[in-house]
């Protein structure tokens, strides 16, 4: 069995490879650093975009599409949090986000990536060596199981009176709920007097007793495509084995002192980032089985 710690953060890298091959006018990512972290780079870029993205249609329609649109959220998001003000920034489980390096993100912003030390020692060896803003980020090694990650990020030097925005994408549904709670806990105890935001994705439960549910109508095999990217995941030694419902995870947030401003799935974003670029999924190939959510601090609202 594959134990690589990094093997969901390669898959993602690759869809957002794949996503930059496209032609500029087409494309709803850029990421020109993606293909330092997938293996097999040189092949992808050969076949291209249409082609990678048609063979993962028939592996599992919308998939390309629910990660991408996922990315293009949270780097809207971002690059909104950043405009009104936000002074930090947290990434959440990291693995190879480039955010810090693809986005036009203001010099002044302190970044932290938290993750496992493996995984940042590995995407680290990959980088190119003068990269923008790599002044502003300070790497935090974090094992969320096991360490606290309000001592973590105090040590290495997280500003409790600076407003923060924090995401945690993709993460969720691979770490227990009793380590999501304690995450949010400590969120809430490191911005108790400042504003800060929280992106977080999350795996519908339905999809244990009803998948049918979180995918469009008419998807095809929903059941089963299910059952597939379960397998792969188990694979890689990366389960699946948290998944929540919009109440739970409203009152896990209300508990911490956050309120959702933003609850979306591929199917609303569908029309307002590949509509506009020719790329538009019909219904059967709506992919909506994770959710993405904002939530804003009660406290102190910029």
């Amino acid at each position: 069995m594959n134990k690589r710690k990094d093997a969901t953060a390669e898959g993602i890298a690759k869809q957002r490879l794949i996503e930059t091959l496209a032609h500029p006018n087409k494309r709803v990512i850029n990421d020109p650093y993606a293909a330092r972290f997938v293996k097999g780079a040189g092949l992808i870029k050969l076949i291209g975009h249409k082609l990678n993205v048609w063979l993962g249609q028939k592996l599992v329609p919308g998939f390309h599409e629910h990660l991408i649109s996922r990315t293009r959220f949270v780097d809207d998001l971002i690059e909104k949090s950043i405009s009104a003000g936000v002074e930090q920034y947290v990434i959440l489980g990291a693995g190879y986000d480039m955010r810090a390096h693809r986005l036009k993100l203001s010099p002044a912003l302190k970044i932290f990536e938290v993750d496992q030390l493996e995984v940042q020692d590995k995407k680290r060896s990959k980088l190119p060596k003068e990269l923008l803003n790599s002044e502003n980020i300070t790497y935090v090694s974090v094992d969320f199981t096991r360490q606290s990650l309000a001592k973590q990020l105090l040590d290495a030097g997280f500003d409790q009176s600076k407003s923060t925005i924090f995401t945690l994408e993709g993460v969720s549904q691979y770490i227990t709920k009793e380590a999501l709670g304690s995450t949010l806990e400590e969120m809430a105890k490191l911005t108790q007097k400042v504003s800060s935001f929280f992106f977080i994705s999350y795996v519908d439960e339905r999809l244990n007793d009803n998948p049918e549910a979180c995918f469009g109508k008419g998807y095809p095999k929903a059941a089963k495509r299910y059952a597939l990217i379960k397998d792969l995941t188990a694979k890689v030694a990366e389960p699946w084995i948290s998944f929540y419902d919009c109440e739970e995870i409203k009152n896990l947030l209300s508990q911490n002192g956050y309120a959702i401003k933003e609850d979306v799935v591929l199917s609303d974003l569908n029309s307002q980032y590949f509509a506009p670029v020719g790329r538009a999924l019909p219904e059967d190939q709506l992919f909506n089985l994770e959710r993405f959510v904002i939530a804003e601090s009660n406290n102190l609202p910029l």
